[in-house]
Formats: structure tokens, sequence, C-alpha cells
């Protein structure tokens, strides 16, 4: 536990690791867990696009997250492949609790540097934490096949991650980006501790 602990915050800087029995509960609801999955990619993809009219100066930030948003909208189709391969059904989408209160904790106010900021952020964290839960997927899960399926998807969002902090630091002084930055994190750790375990969402 303790090295996972330390593997997680150094690829990651997220403070405090997924519960285990997550996993558990995971495979118990198959149909649920990837119905989130999907509409998580189907939301990614659509953030993208907002963030490109939104900032449709910032040439450097489209060329980048355009073809994110092709690769967000393949994984939609993947899972719901998926789904489909073993005769489930995309379900409805569900409230997310976990990206509500991120989006609770963004700046609405003040400098439009500050928005863009944590908007970014915002989207960093998701696929920070997106990452390490297909990492205890596709080391957790018992189905060998369900392993691989999502340890393509962890790999996929370490880089999104990774994109969104060098166009925060691209744009705006690093020594602001990385204050924000632990900001954020302090906050997610302290809504990780308070949030129940689900296994019917990635989040």
């Amino acid at each position: 536990m303790q090295e996972e602990t330390i593997d997680v915050k150094n690829i990651l800087g997220l403070q405090l690791p997924t519960d285990p029995r997550w996993v558990d509960l995971t495979a118990i609801s198959l149909e649920e867990i990837l119905t989130d999955h999907a509409y998580c990619e189907q939301k990614a993809a659509t953030t993208c696009i907002t963030l490109i009219q939104r900032y449709s100066e910032y040439e450097k930030l489209i060329t980048e997250l355009a073809p994110i948003v092709t690769e967000e909208w393949g994984h939609f189709r993947a899972v719901l492949a998926e789904l489909h391969k073993r005769g489930l059904k995309l379900g409805r989408q569900r409230k997310d609790i976990y990206v509500n209160e991120l989006l609770s904790f963004q700046k609405k106010v003040g400098h439009v540097d500050d928005r863009f900021l944590d908007e970014l952020l915002t989207m960093a964290l998701i696929e920070a934490r997106s990452c390490e839960r297909f990492k205890r997927l596709s080391e957790g899960l018992h189905d060998d096949y369900m392993k691989k399926f999502y340890r393509k998807f962890m790999e996929s969002e370490a880089g999104h991650y990774t994109l969104f902090i060098t166009m925060a630091e691209h744009y705006l002084p690093k020594p602001k980006v990385r204050k924000r930055w632990k900001e954020w994190l302090e906050f997610e750790k302290e809504l990780m501790n308070r949030m129940e375990i689900r296994g019917d969402r990635i989040h």
C-alpha cells in the first residue's frame, strides 16, 4: 500500500489513492461502471470542444486539444462497443457528484486568467483521477481481458493529465500554476475522503 501511494503521488500528484474496495464493487456492477465510463469519455470530448470555442484565440491550446476530442470520442465508442459485445445496454447518464464538487471549487469571478487556469486544472485533475482508477482496474480485476482493456485507458489518460498542466504553464506563470495546482490537490484529497465508495461510478 505504501509503495502504491508513493507511486500515485510521484506520477499524478494525487494525495490519496483510491480505496481498494472500489475495484471489488465495480466487478459486480459491470454494466453500471461501463455506462458511467462511456459518459465520462463523452463529457471529456465535449468539454474540450467547449474550451476550444471559449478560448479560440489560444492557437496552441486549440492545436493540442483538437486530437484529444477525437481520442476521447473514440474511447466513448470503444466502451459502447464493449457494452454491446456483452449484451449490455448504455444506461442513462447519472449525476457526477465528483465532477460537480470540483466545479464548485473553480473560480467563477475575477480575472479571466484565473478562470482559464481553473478550467484547465479541473480537467487535469479529472484525467489524473481517471488514470489512477483505470490503474486500479487494470491491476485489481480478475478478468484478464478487462485488465488489458483498462490498461489502455490508463496509459491514455496519463498523457491527457500532463497536457492540461503543460498548457496552463504555457499561457501562465509556472509558479502561479503550481500554487493553484497544490490547492486543487488538497481540495480533491478532502473530497475523496468524504465521498461514498460506489462501484457504479468511475469517480
